[in-house]
Order: structure tokens, then sequence, then C-alpha cells
């Protein structure tokens, strides 16, 4: 059999963490619509990951968030993305590099990536990732009464046995 030169499986996973990437713009530019909302797992050890150090000594190898109800200030850009999640009524920030998700779902239309764990993220998504995190932001009265908190989830119950 002949060497791939072209190192097509890589191509593929590159072209579906670009859907990934594109589906995240969109939310950032246009928020979620319709049913629409997203399960993303990722690497927290992944270079470029940047966690609040409670959330890291919880989860120090894979964690699932939610972005559907509670989240704010989505940005995106071509290495990582970064948002704003309520954690137990806490605000914190989180950025997420595309190397580092290890999976990514919307059940409301029955979509679903699972991606190859990479060994390290790249120098140059390294570099476009702040190392130090944001202060957390106040979270005013009328947002803790309209938001349930948020739910970290894993995607065991959602795998086949």
């Amino acid at each position: 059999m002949a060497q791939d030169l072209f190192q097509y499986e890589k191509m593929v996973e590159t072209a579906l963490r670009g859907v990934v990437r594109e589906v995240m713009n969109r939310t950032a530019r246009d928020g979620l619509r319709g049913g629409h909302h997203f399960y993303i797992s990722f690497r927290t050890g992944a270079g470029g990951v940047a966690l609040p150090p409670q959330l890291l000594a919880k989860f120090p190898e894979e964690m699932t968030i939610v972005l559907q109800h509670q989240f704010w200030g989505l940005e995106v850009d071509d290495h990582a993305f970064s948002v704003t999640l309520s954690f137990s009524g806490r605000m914190e920030r989180l950025t997420v590099p595309f190397a580092a998700i290890t999976a990514f779902a919307d059940p409301a239309v029955q979509f679903g990536l699972q991606f190859q764990a990479s060994a390290s993220v790249s120098e140059a998504t390294e570099a476009a990732v702040p190392a130090a995190l944001p202060e957390p932001l106040p979270v005013g009265e009328n947002q803790r009464a309209e938001r349930p908190a948020a739910e970290i989830v894993t995607l065991d119950r959602f795998r086949k046995r």
C-alpha cells in the first residue's frame, strides 16, 4: 500500500474543525437561533486553554460546556474561542483553542463531531491566546433570578454503549 503523503486524515480533521469555527463565528455574530445549542468537550490541559484554577482542578483532563441560554461575550478568532459562563453564580471567562476540542454536538439537529486528541496545540495558537485570565465579571441580581446555574455535563450519557 502506498504511503499517504497528503495526510488526508489530518486534512479532514482540519476541515471539520473549520465547521466548528464557522458555527462559533455565526453564533458570535447572530446569536443562537431556533433550538440550536452546543455541547463542546475539550482537553483542559491542552496548550492555550485558559480556565480558572478551580475548574482546572475539578476537570484536569476534559470538560464539557454547554452554550445555550447562559453565555456572554462569545469571541472567535482563527485559533480559539473565548466565552463567559456562569459556574455556581460566578462569571468565569474561558478560552478554548479549536485544536483542544474533542467533541462538538448540536442536539437540536442531531449533529455531532468527534476529533482525535492532538498531541499539542500549535505554537501559533498558544501565542494567540492570552496567558492570564480576566477578573470575573460581577453578576447582577436580575441575571441570577432569570437564569439557572450552568450545568457541566459529560458526553458519556450520550454515547452508545
